[in-house]
């Protein structure tokens, strides 16, 4: 990714399990929506958005700060939707 057209945000994930494969799932079906590339990033580990078996890597508990970084025409709008569905805590919260 080029870190110059990057949109980078910072989400806390809220809800109690984490980021288990239920959420996991969702975060991936709505990054595939999109066309801009995406990566996650919590701690020193980092994840592709569009592949569950590494976001489950991620390790993402509860409280976990996580910052997800896109690049593309639609970046902007990636971003802004995966923040809107970790702070909605997936529906679990």
């Amino acid at each position: 990714m080029d870190p110059a057209v990057a949109i980078e945000r910072e989400v806390v994930i809220p809800n109690k399990e984490g980021l288990h494969f239920r959420p996991i799932m969702q975060f991936v079906d709505l990054a595939q929506r999109y066309q801009a590339g995406l990566s996650v990033h919590c701690d020193d580990r980092s994840a592709d958005g569009r592949s569950p078996m590494e976001m489950l890597m991620l390790v993402a508990i509860q409280g976990s700060k996580v910052r997800v970084v896109a690049d593309g025409a639609d970046a902007q709008e990636l971003v802004d939707a995966i923040v809107r569905l970790v702070e909605s805590g997936f529906g679990e919260t």
